[in-house]
């Protein structure tokens, strides 16, 4: 299986997914982690795992539907996020099927990796 890993490792707000990485990898050696800027081009897969930082939760939680996710504003082309961006390609048809591992940016690093481990294991079964 394949898990796209979203974040910013400029931004400690928007880097937490990338903290934890290594310690995922090692603890899933059988999942390719792929990283990945979810506004550029890359291979789309039609169903798409994703590891992002996600705003307004408290645990790490696994999100199933875009609709889900409130709209960040967009005043200009720099705000144009990953989720306007997923939203695109299931509008093209290009993705059936999301499954977004959201984890809060104030997480304490062992806690968000033991909650993605977790999700992760229940995933991969």
């Amino acid at each position: 299986m394949k898990i796209f890993v979203f974040g910013n490792p400029d931004l400690p707000e928007d880097s937490l997914p990338l903290r934890i990485l290594p310690r995922l990898q090692q603890n899933f050696s059988e999942l390719e982690f792929v990283t990945v800027d979810p506004n550029e081009e890359w291979q789309v897969p039609e169903e798409l795992v994703a590891i992002d930082t996600a705003q307004g939760i408290g645990e790490v939680s696994v999100f199933e539907d875009l609709d889900k996710f409130a709209p960040a504003p967009r005043l200009t082309m720099h705000d144009f996020d990953a989720l306007l961006n997923l939203r695109y390609l299931m509008k093209l048809g290009k993705l059936k099927s999301v499954k977004i591992i959201g984890v809060p940016p104030g997480l304490l690093e062992e806690d968000a990796l033991r909650q993605v481990i977790g999700v992760l294991g229940n995933l991969a079964k």
